[in-house]
């Protein structure tokens, strides 16, 4: 299967439909971010130390997380640190419990973050979601960001729903269910969508209006 760069595919979505081609001149081009740089299994330690917590105060406990497995952060690793000293990093009982069953999981085979590129997304969520700690939302943005998916469509992410009612003009904006087949004009480009409704929400609560009128 060819791979398509995140350039071609904003400029597809862009020529698809005019809203869209409207956020593009208005935001520019955006980029992937980057990759967690311990890997596939440092990305969803990341993701599930960060769940309900505010940036500053979550960074700080991933620091300490860190520190605690001196610096490299691999299943092995996390394993072998005791309970008490990732509690005493910041980490709640069902966050450690969560990383806990993360660690046994990928050491055991069960979850297999190796073989990402001949998985589809829906195969990767479903071996993701059997994770404590990692329902559907968390896996979309690890196959977003991390593996860098171009077609997926976060329904339950309110920020998405939000950035689509401001851009498309629907008040109040899409429910979950209403916004899944609104996607299905953009495949297989609705991570792209996605992200420019995102950037439809910074764009409205900075002033402008994101909207095509």
């Amino acid at each position: 299967m060819t791979r398509t760069s995140l350039a071609a595919a904003i400029q597809e979505i862009a020529a698809r439909d005019p809203v869209l081609a409207h956020l593009v001149a208005l935001v520019g081009p955006i980029r992937h971010r980057p990759r967690n740089p311990d890997g596939h299994f440092g990305a969803l330690v990341r993701s599930i130390v960060f769940q309900q917590l505010a940036g500053r105060a979550a960074q700080a406990i991933f620091g300490r997380v860190l520190a605690a497995v001196g610096g490299e952060l691999s299943p092995e690793a996390l394993a072998a640190v005791p309970d008490e000293v990732l509690r005493a990093a910041g980490l709640s009982a069902n966050k450690l419990a969560s990383l806990r069953d993360l660690s046994a999981k990928v050491l055991d085979g069960t979850v297999d973050l190796t073989t990402s590129s001949r998985r589809s997304d829906d195969e990767i969520i479903a071996g993701l979601v059997i994770v404590r700690g990692i329902g559907r939302w968390t896996a979309e943005m690890y196959l977003m960001f991390e593996l860098r998916r171009l077609d997926v469509w976060p329904v339950d992410d309110l920020g998405v729903r939000q950035g689509y009612g401001l851009a498309w003009g629907l008040d109040p904006p899409p429910l979950a269910k209403e916004l899944a087949p609104l996607g299905d004009p953009f495949r297989p480009y609705r991570s792209v969508v996605a992200r420019y409704c995102w950037e439809a929400v910074a764009l409205f609560r900075g002033g402008t209006d994101p909207s095509l009128r």
